[in-house]
C-alpha cells in the first residue's frame, strides 16, 4: 500500500518511497494518453531507482464518465482526494462551449486554490517548427489562475444582471452602453499577483534563471493590469531584494551589468511581449502574467516549439499540485491510439520534480527527446517530418520506455 504525501510546518513536502497519486484519465483521447504517460512514468521511476520507489496510482472521477455513473461532473469525493494527498496527475476534461457546465479544468483550480498555472516551454531536438531560431527558446510561463477574466464573472445581453451592471457603469462613471451589450468582470488583486510572483521569483532563483519578465497590458487597464505589474514589482522588492535587481537599476546603477547573483525583474506590454519572444527569444526566461495574457503566450510558445502535443502544464498551490495535459480532448481521435501523449508525459516528468524525484523527470525527458529524435513520432509530428515513423500512441509510449538508461 501507498503512503500519504505530507505538508511540513515550512510548507515543503514530505514524499514517501510509495507514494499515493491520484489521477483522472480524463474524456475524449484521455484514456489513450494516459495510458502511455503511465507506462513511461512507472518505467521512469523503476529505472531511476533500481525499484526502491514506486508509485502506487490511484484513479478519481470526473468528467464525461464520471457524468454518466453519478450526474456530477466533478464529485466533492475527487477533490477531497486530491486535496488529502497532496499531487495529482490529469487527463484532457471535456467542456461544453458557449454554455452548459463551467470548464471543470478553471473549477479544479479554484476548489483547490491551484494558483499559479506553470507551462514550462523548451524546445526540443527534432522537433519540427515553423520558428528559424527555435533553440533558442527557454521559457517558463507562471499564469495567475484565480483571478482575471477566468473568474467567470458575466452576465448575458439584455439580462436582469446586465441592465443592472449597464445602469450602475453608467451612474458611475457617465458611460452608456448599449443594452444589447454583455458584461464581464475582470478582477485582479493585491494579494493573489504578489503570491503568483512570489512563486515565480522562487523559481528563477532556485534555478538560477536570469530574469522574471511581468507581461501586462497596464497602459490600457491603469487599476487591473496596471496594478498587477505594480504588486509584481513590490514583492520583488517585498521578498527577493537581495536576489533580484530590476532593469531601470540595471542600467541607472550597475552599468547595464547584471551583478553576481541578481537576476532581473522587468516588464513588456502584453502586445509588444509577443513580438518580442518570437524576435529575441534568448532575452526572456521566466514570464508571469495575469490569467488570460498567460494563456495566450503558453499557446504561442507551445507552437513555436512543436504544438500543444508536446506542452507541459501544472497547476500549483501551496498545499496541492494537479499536473495536466495542457491540449483539448480531440472525441474524434478518442479510443484510435493515435494522438501524442507527450503533453502528459512531460507533465509526469514536472510531477517527478516536484516530488523531488528529477531523477526520474530528467530520465523522461531525455527519452522523449531521444526517440523523437530518431524521427519515431506519432501522427502529429510525422506529417511534419520527412522520413518518420509514425506510431500509435502506445508504441510511442512504449519507445520512450526502450530509450530511458540510468
Amino acid at each position: 500500500m501507498g503512503e500519504t504525501i505530507e505538508i511540513r510546518p515550512d510548507g515543503s513536502i514530505s514524499v514517501p518511497d510509495h507514494p499515493v497519486i491520484p489521477f483522472i484519465k480524463g474524456d475524449g483521447t484521455g484514456p489513450d494518453i494516459w495510458h502511455a504517460a503511465r507506462m513511461v512514468l512507472d518505467k521512469a521511476v523503476e529505472t531511476a531507482y533500481d525499484g526502491s520507489r514506486k508509485i502506487d496510482f490511484m484513479e478519481v472521477s470526473a468528467g464525461e464518465e464520471s457524468f454518466r455513473a453519478t450526474g456530477e461532473w466533478l464529485p466533492a469525493a475527487t477533490l477531497e482526494t486530491i486535496n488529502r494527498y497532496r499531487v495529482a496527475i490529469k487527463g484532457p476534461l471535456a467542456t461544453p462551449v458557449g454554455g452548459g457546465i463551467r470548464s471543470l479544468n478553471v473549477a479544479i483550480r479554484h476548489a483547490l486554490d491551484l494558483f499559479a498555472c506553470i507551462r514550462p516551454v523548451k524546445y526540443m531536438r527534432g522537433v519540427p517548427s515553423p520558428f528559424s531560431e527555435v533553440e533558442k527558446i527557454d521559457m517558463v510561463i507562471f499564469r495567475e489562475n484565480t483571478e482575471d477574466l477566468y473568474k467567470g464573472i458575466e452576465w448575458e445581453a439584455g439580462s436582469e444582471d446586465a441592465l443592472k451592471a449597464l445602469s450602475f457603469i453608467r451612474e458611475t462613471t457617465g458611460i452608456k452602453l448599449d443594452e444589447t451589450t454583455a458584461v464581464g468582470i475582470k478582477p485582479i488583486s493585491s494579494v493573489n499577483t504578489k503570491r503568483l510572483m512570489k512563486k515565480a521569483l522562487e523559481y528563477a532563483v532556485a534555478n538560477r534563471r536570469k530574469s522574471v519578465t511581468v507581461m501586462h497590458k497596464g497602459n490600457i487597464m491603469k487599476y487591473t493590469e496596471g496594478g498587477f505589474v505594480k504588486w509584481a514589482y513590490q514583492a520583488a522588492e517585498e521578498m527577493f531584494k537581495q536576489q533580484t535587481v530590476t532593469e531601470e537599476e540595471l542600467y541607472s546603477v550597475h552599468g547595464g551589468s547584471v551583478p553576481e547573483e541578481k537576476l532581473v525583474v522587468k516588464d513588456r506590454i502584453a502586445d509588444n511581449m509577443f513580438q518580442q519572444v518570437v524576435l529575441r527569444p534568448d532575452e526572456y526566461d521566466v514570464i508571469a502574467a495575469p490569467n488570460l495574457n498567460g494563456d495566450y503566450m503558453s499557446d504561442l510558445l507551445a507552437a513555436m516549439t512543436g504544438g500543444l502535443g508536446l506542452a507541459p502544464g501544472a497547476n500549483v498551490g501551496e498545499k496541492c499540485a494537479v499536473f495536466e495535459a495542457t491540449h483539448g480532448t480531440a472525441p474524434k481521435y478518442a479510443g484510435k491510439d493515435k494522438v501524442n501523449p507527450g503533453s502528459l508525459i512531460l507533465s509526469g516528468a514536472m510531477m517527478l520534480d516536484h516530488i523531488g524525484w528529477e531523477e526520474a523527470g530528467n530520465m523522461v525527458r531525455q527519452a522523449l527527446e531521444a526517440t523523437i529524435s530518431e524521427k519515431k513520432v506519432t501522427y502529429d509530428l510525422a506529417r511534419k517530418i520527412p522520413g518518420a515513423s509514425t506510431l500509435k500512441c502506445s508504441e510511442f509510449g512504449r519507445a520512450v520506455c526502450e530509450r530511458m538508461n540510468k
